[in-house]
């Protein structure tokens, strides 16, 4: 098992056993995502037992086979749909890790640069350098869904009690000032009122 960080959320490795399921585990590694259809080869341990593994770990399982080569979009779609639904961080593999770090790429493209999603890889150990089309391809495609950009006056990230005075003194000095205020909390409390 020669697995190697992608993301924060992600690691891909070769093929891995039962065993290195459980090696998997102790390093916290939540769920594994299997990119390496069942009998690829002779000595390829079946998926089941791999599966099986994981569960006995605590752990979630998706089968998503690929063959080699032959990267579908449909297969990235049904590997981002698996990375999202599963606990994090995920140990993805395959016979090298290659497709496994290709389905990431591709799942990435029109979130992250080309350029980024490749020097990402290349960092990991993965020259994806010939997907450079296919992923500008799909950052051109994934700019049309995002629909018009929603712009402010004024921006203000934090929602607490500085936030809130400072939209309305702006809101004070200049009436009709479009202001955005970004606060990921649902709740504020305003603790001077406290006391």
């Amino acid at each position: 098992m020669d697995i190697k960080t992608i993301a924060p959320d992600l690691s891909v490795s070769s093929q891995i056993t039962a065993q290195d399921v459980g090696i998997a585990a102790s390093q916290g590694f939540r769920s594994v995502i299997i990119n390496r259809p069942n009998g690829e080869s002779a000595d390829q341990p079946d998926r089941t037992e791999i599966e099986g593994a994981a569960r006995r770990h605590g752990m979630e399982v998706s089968y998503v086979p690929v063959v080699s080569g032959k990267v579908t979009d449909a297969d990235v779609e049904a590997f981002d749909k698996a990375l999202h639904e599963l606990p994090a961080p995920a140990l993805a593999y395959c016979r090298t890790g290659t497709r496994s770090a290709t389905l990431w790429a591709l799942s990435q493209a029109g979130h992250l640069s080309t350029d980024a999603i490749l020097k990402t890889a290349s960092g990991a150990g993965y020259d994806l350098s010939g997907l450079r089309a296919r992923l500008d391809a799909r950052d051109k495609a994934a700019d049309g869904e995002i629909g018009p950009v929603k712009s402010h006056d004024v921006v203000i990230i934090g929602g607490g009690a500085a936030g809130i005075s400072t939209a309305a003194s702006i809101l004070k000095r200049r009436k009709g000032v479009d202001i955005a205020i970004v606060e990921p909390r649902t709740e504020h409390y305003y603790q001077p009122g406290w006391t």
